[in-house]
Order: structure tokens, then sequence, then C-alpha cells
């Protein structure tokens, strides 16, 4: 064999090593710890003046708003069919549907139609809440249903008729979900069996308004719960229709409650956190808040405003917020979802609210210095994660639109992956 062959197979071979460790897998709803940032490099340098090269599109996905989980060599979404909402799991290679299974027994009837939940993929089995109140446990090979249990049997209620729109979280032996019932507004389940583990009660109170002064409604938000370890107590923070809210891990108990942010149509956006900080917002003229958790006894916890913006200061109705390097990236305005940064421990804006390319409600997700916006005209916009200024490289309009567009952008193992009702677009980025 000679040095030149060999030199050549072993460049391949740690060249494909590195690239294999500078992948990363989408496991959840806003990827690893919810925050929605990748960790890859060497993307976004095939961009050209038609964005980066499609390399598949799937159909057959059904129709929904829900974003994808991406494991290795498999894409899962849910989306909406004549008879059902499913999960589907695709093929990452040639985007084909490899499974369905279906998640409810007939396609669920309410406001927007279309699945919502992004799947939880935790080792060989995944988890997904349908639209009309169920969390079911597939096996990741092959769709087979686990267990499954109703929201009914909590008493579930959503705060408006659009559907319940939560991505579960796996959290040690827990599956945390919020079926909205006043006698269990979140519950944590056994993530093998589905039995019962804790519920969490929050029962209604009279004359609860939001910031905008409008009464407040009872039953779970259209926001996802994250973990937080906030005053050195491990607890599960969520947004529901009464507000924000903190739930201790080890027992269900309601910890604090912070309702200004709420407002009485739709409370979405997933919060941030950082340390014992959380940031919170929400649109329909509401506004948004910093809190700090502090100790408030043994295992107790309170929760301390820092700061209040107006909501012509900062609302962000459902596209989402990204935490990077101390600012907050994402959509300003009721409708409007124009660019801004801010700075999270100040409430100061850094740059925006700009007019960019495109309209309506912005996502955005973070990876390699840069924040990819997706307007909701389908328009995507690639800018470096800076607070100096909206600096923009590049954007292109995807090679299919339908509606509004509202399914968040991911990107795992070098691909940005965009979703559009029925479709799934994958864009190669390395």
């Amino acid at each position: 064999m000679s040095r030149f062959f060999y030199r050549t197979c072993f460049g391949l071979a740690m060249s494909a090593i590195c690239l294999a460790a500078q992948a990363e897998n989408w496991t959840q709803w806003r990827g690893v710890d919810r925050a929605n940032r990748s960790t890859e490099t060497g993307l976004f340098g095939t961009w050209g003046d038609n964005g980066p090269p499609l390399a598949w599109t799937a159909e057959g996905i059904g129709s929904g708003f829900a974003s994808v989980s991406v494991i290795d060599n498999r894409i899962y979404t849910t989306g909406n069919f004549a008879d059902n909402q499913s999960v589907v799991a695709i093929d990452a290679a040639s985007g084909k549907v490899v499974w369905k299974s279906a998640i409810s027994d007939s396609a669920p009837q309410h406001g927007y139609d279309g699945s919502r939940s992004t799947p939880t993929v935790d080792g060989e089995k995944l988890y997904a809440v349908s639209s009309d109140g169920a969390i079911i446990c597939l096996a990741a090979k092959d769709g087979k249903t686990i267990w499954r249990r109703s929201f009914t049997e909590f008493q579930g209620k959503m705060m408006s008729g659009w559907g319940f729109s939560e991505s579960p979280l796996i959290d040690d032996d827990k599956v945390i979900c919020t079926p909205g019932g006043e006698g269990a507004m979140v519950v944590a389940l056994n993530k093998n069996t589905g039995d019962d583990i804790w519920t969490c009660a929050m029962p209604s109170k009279d004359g609860e308004v939001g910031a905008n002064g409008d009464g407040l409604q009872s039953g779970a938000g259209y926001s996802s719960p994250i973990v937080s370890e906030g005053a050195g107590v491990r607890q599960y923070v969520q947004l529901v229709g009464k507000g924000l809210i903190g739930v201790r891990a080890s027992d269900g108990k309601l910890l604090w409650q912070y309702n200004r942010v709420a407002n009485g149509t739709a409370n979405i956006p997933t919060p941030l956190v950082e340390g014992d900080y959380v940031f919170t917002s929400t649109g329909y003229n509401s506004g948004s808040a910093l809190l700090k958790l502090v100790s408030n006894g043994k295992g107790a916890v309170k929760a301390e405003e820092v700061y209040w913006l107006e909501s012509k200061e900062l609302q962000n109705k459902h596209g989402g917020m990204t935490l990077v390097d101390g600012h907050i990236y994402c959509g300003q305005g009721n409708g409007d979802g124009l660019p801004i940064c801010i700075e999270m421990m100040t409430g100061d804006t850094a740059w925006g609210p700009i007019r960019a390319k495109g309209s309506g409600e912005t996502s955005t997700v973070y990876a390699d210095g840069h924040i990819v916006y997706r307007r909701e005209d389908g328009t995507v916009i690639l800018a470096k994660a800076t607070p100096s200024k909206f600096d923009v490289v590049n954007q292109f309009m995807p090679v299919y639109q339908n509606g509004s567009t509202w399914a968040h952008p991911v990107i795992s193992n070098g691909v940005l992956y965009l979703r559009e009702q029925d479709k799934l677009m994958a864009y190669k980025l390395k």
C-alpha cells in the first residue's frame, strides 16, 4: 500500500470523524435544554444567491405546524390526515416516510386545524401530545404504541379553542405534560409505563388579570415546559392560561406564579432560563418580564420581578425567543414579528425592531455564530448573531410555501429543516 493511498484514506477517515463529532441530534422541541441553540460548526458556507442547496423535499407528512426532531438517520414530526393525527418518521437520507402511527382516533377539530406537538425522543421511545388532548409513548423504531393517557383523566382544559400544542418534557424517569385541569395543571408520569407520579394543582381565582387588563383564562397555554435550577431547586417552568408558574420537580408542588405576563387569548412562547433568571414574553398587547428566582425557605422558591417591558417595547406572540451571549433574538409585535435584539439582564434594546424582508411572525434558531430567521410568509434570513446591528448575510424564499409559515426551523446534523404543512424541506448546510 502506497504512502499516498494510506494518507488519503487516513485523511478521509479523520474528516468523517470530525464531521460526526460536529454533528448534533435535535431530540426535542427547541433542541438540547430547549434553548434553541445548535453547537454545530462549519455551517453556512454552502449558501448561494438562492440559499443553501436543497437535498430533498418530503411529502405526505400530514398538515400541521409542528416542528421536527432529528436523531441520526430518522426525523420525527406530527401531522393531520383525513382520519387521524399521527406521528410520522422520515428517513433523513432520502426524505421518504418510514412509518406513520396514529395518536388520535379521528382528525382533531379546532381552530387552525393541524398538528402542533414536536415529538420528544428519549432512547428507544418517543412522546407526543395530540392536539385533542392525549399524551402518547411510541417505539421510535416502528411507531408501536407503548402507552397512552388522555387529558380528560385530569379534567384537561385549554385556555382557548386552538388545540393542545405542547411538546412533552422528559426529565429522568418522568415525562412532564400540561393537561390544564385545576387539580392537575401539570402532571408527571412514569415515562416507561405512563403511571401517575404526581399532579400539580392550580385552583382558579376570580378577578385575576394580565398586563393588558384582560381577565385570565384557566387551563393550559400553548407553551412547553423547561427545567430550571433557580434558587437551587429543580423545577419545571411553564406558561399556562393564568401566567408563568414554577413546579417543584420532586413532588409537583406549585412554587410560584407570575400573572402579569398572561393575556386572555393565548400564552405561547417557551420561556428562557439562565441560572436563577427566567425571561418570559407573550403577545396580544401583553409584554415581557425578567424574573429572578430566590429561596423562600426549605425547598421553596419565589419569583421576583427584575423589570417589565410594555408591549410596545417587546411582545413575542408565537415565534419564540433565542438567548445567545446574554442577548435575546426574536420577533417583536403582535402579528408583525419584526426582528429585534434585547439585552436580557437590563431589558435594553440593542437594535431593532427592523422591517426586514418578508412579513408576519418570525421564528428563529441559532447555530455557528448566526441566527436563522423564518418569517410567516416563508422568507428565510441568515444574520450574524451580534448585538451591534442586524447584520444580514443572506436571505431566500424556500421552494415551497403554503399559508402561514409557523413551524419553527431546525438545524441538525448539517441540515436546515423547514416544515411547511404536508411537506418538509431539507437544505444542506455542509
